[in-house]
Formats: C-alpha cells, sequence, structure tokens
C-alpha cells in the first residue's frame, strides 16, 4: 500500500530545502539540490527518508537542532523555518513534486552527487568535484 501520507510530507520537505537552499536559483538548480537529498536517501550511509535527511544534524538534550551543526544550514540557523515569499513556496513544492517522482526514472543533473555548497563558501572538503550549477558547486 502506499503511503501518501509519508509522500506528501516528503514533498513538504523538499520543498523546504529547495526554497531555503536554492529558491534564487533557476528551476535547474532547484532540481539539483533536491537531486542531493533524493542521492542521498538512496545511500546507506544516509537516513532513509526525505525529512530525515533534511532534518540531519545534531540535536540537544531536548532534540533540537544545534545551530550551525546539520547538514542543511537552514534547519539549524535559528531562523524561522515558515516560507515567507508565497510565489518562491509555490514553485519550491512543484519542483519538489516534480523531481520526486522523477527520480529515478529521468537524468541526474548532478551525476548521483552527495554534497553542494554556495560558491560563496570555500569548505576544505576532499569530494569528486561534478558540475557546478547555478550558485552551487557538487561534489561526490
Amino acid at each position: 500500500m502506499i503511503d501518501m501520507i509519508a509522500i506528501g510530507t516528503s514533498i513538504i520537505c523538499l520543498a523546504q530545502n529547495i526554497y531555503f537552499e536554492a529558491r534564487d536559483q533557476p528551476t535547474v538548480g532547484q532540481m539539483a539540490v533536491s537531486s542531493v537529498v533524493l542521492n542521498r536517501v538512496h545511500d546507506d550511509r544516509w537516513p532513509n527518508t526525505v525529512c530525515d535527511v533534511v532534518k540531519e544534524g545534531l540535536k540537544n538534550s531536548n532534540g533540537y537542532p544545534i545551530k550551525d551543526k546539520c547538514q542543511f544550514s537552514w534547519y539549524c540557523d535559528g531562523e524561522s523555518d515558515t516560507p515567507k515569499d508565497a510565489k518562491a513556496w509555490r514553485k519550491a513544492t512543484r519542483v519538489a513534486e516534480e523531481i520526486f517522482y522523477s527520480y529515478g526514472i529521468s537524468i541526474n543533473l548532478t551525476d548521483n552527487a552527495m554534497f553542494y555548497h554556495s560558491v560563496d563558501v570555500e569548505p576544505k572538503w576532499n569530494y569528486e568535484y561534478v558540475v557546478t550549477i547555478g550558485d552551487h558547486i557538487f561534489y561526490k
């Protein structure tokens, strides 16, 4: 049986990640950011649900994320996680649905990348460069 509630929740979590990580990016950039989340879901090294991947990070004894200790910075930056730009949120949800339902049957824009960062930062990562799309650099 298909769990429609879990699917809906997954799309919302994916849309939140698009909105907060890439709402100013072209659609292809938003899809690429989403691909990393879904690539992780399908890899044994990460949690196996979209929401668990998006919300992965260190948590305090009360279960709340520790500031700046998450996989995706928006989730533990101390700011509100409520989208404020309705147009950008609608686009993020449309992109989330499209990438969620087409994952595995369409071209993976990032060649199965597991990591990305903004072009504005220079982390000391030792991963294989894959591609730059919009303002994000992708690695595996």
